[in-house]
């Protein structure tokens, strides 16, 4: 059902939806296609099995405002808009604000988010036809999020191109730090020539603990696409959910998103399998890129058994194995984790937008960015002194 129908001036009409679902799916990923930064995981597809497995619905603090630009009838502009009663499976952390307006008796929720659910994954979140409708787009979100009286309106992991509409709109930029690897012009020929471009003692890591993988007996494989089986899905479900709970908390994602992913998406699935005395002990999901640059996303990972270094073999040496053998170019290891330099995953800053309403808040949130922001670029200046690249590292 439609939320909102609001009629420009320039003749553009901005839609707000219960539902990607209400959306054609071809229209969404053929408008997803023209963007310089798609990602897999902001296809219809995905979107849509998010919905439809229960893992991002109302009930669970996700409700669906899917905005669409329209202009002469055509599609020009669309983005993933949730409703938001916590600020879980996020990755961009606004707790202490919450906070600060709890203290001083405000609500800040519900909130407003334009993001993939549990993805913390750079691409674009405002697909758009122009920058013009993507300009358009973002001034949008803050006249609805100022007529729904929310607190706040919040784009995470944006695309160089969404930050400037998103600048241009008045909105307040915040910085992160994630680590991806890159492959090499020329590319690796193999993972012992990615060994060779590292300082010797970080070479020296690496060899000891593959080593202390394969003495354990553990071996690998690995199936991609319609490749993987009924059999590995249910296996690799049984890991990620024992992750979440040794921790104390239920996945985000259930297994219904896996089983939909498997009809719908295949393709953009990569599975790898670690087996001792041939039985399966972890497994790790990494998300691939099917369309325009070759990417690698690590996404999941769990073990039924605990082997030294098992974590390391599984969520990096194999994968980047993988994208080395096929002629991927990047693989992005998530959000946080300075342990990933030493895998050779180099720091690389992120980007969100946000607004909010009230402005003393906002002016208080715009200075505390602005230290924010000073530290994070001297963090980045430490972590390039640390490179553990032979041509930079200090110890080459």
């Amino acid at each position: 059902m439609e939320k909102q129908v609001k009629r420009e001036s320039n003749d553009y009409v901005i839609r707000v939806l219960n539902s990607v679902s209400e959306i054609d799916g071809c229209d969404w990923n053929a408008l997803l296609s023209l963007q310089l930064a798609p990602t897999p995981f902001m296809r219809h597809e995905y979107l849509v099995a998010l919905e439809r497995s229960g893992s991002a619905t109302p009930e669970t603090g996700w409700t669906p405002c899917f905005m669409v630009l329209e202009r002469n009838g055509v599609m020009v502009g669309a983005c993933a808009l949730y409703l938001k009663t916590h600020s879980y499976g996020e990755y961009v952390f606004d707790h202490a604000w919450a906070n600060a307006y709890a203290q001083h008796g405000l609500d800040y929720y519900p909130k407003a988010v334009v993001a993939v659910p549990f993805t913390p994954v750079p691409g674009a979140r405002l697909l758009a036809r122009s920058a013009q409708d993507r300009a358009v787009l973002a001034k949008a979100l803050i006249q609805w999020g100022t007529a729904e009286k929310l607190s706040s309106v919040h784009l995470l992991f944006t695309s160089d191109e969404d930050r400037q509409a998103c600048d241009a709109a008045g909105m307040m930029l915040r910085h992160t730090v994630q680590f991806h690897w890159t492959n090499t012009t020329p590319a690796y020929l193999d993972f012992e020539s990615f060994l060779a471009s590292l300082a010797y003692d970080k070479r020296k890591k690496i060899r000891q603990e593959r080593r202390k993988v394969a003495d354990a007996g553990v071996s690998f494989r690995w199936s991609l696409g319609a490749d993987i089986s009924q059999r590995d899905w249910d296996f690799f479900y049984r890991c990620y959910e024992r992750t979440y709970l040794e921790h104390g908390n239920a996945p985000y994602l259930s297994r219904g998103f896996f089983e939909i992913m498997a009809c719908t998406m295949p393709e953009n699935w990569l599975l790898f399998i670690a087996e001792r005395q041939e039985q399966p002990i972890a497994s790790s999901l990494i998300a691939v890129n099917t369309e325009g640059e070759k990417v690698a996303y690590g996404r999941y990972w769990g073990a039924l058994e605990r082997v030294d270094c098992l974590h390391f073999e599984a969520c990096y040496y194999q994968p980047l194995a993988w994208c080395i053998a096929h002629g991927y170019q990047r693989f992005e290891g998530g959000a946080q984790g300075e342990h990933k330099m030493a895998r050779a995953l180099l720091p690389v800053k992120t980007c969100s937008a946000h607004w909010l309403a009230h402005p003393s808040f906002a002016n208080a949130v715009e200075r505390f960015l602005a230290r924010e922001d000073q530290g994070i670029g001297e963090y980045l200046d430490e972590l390039v002194k640390r490179s553990p690249l032979k041509a930079v590292a200090n110890n080459a």
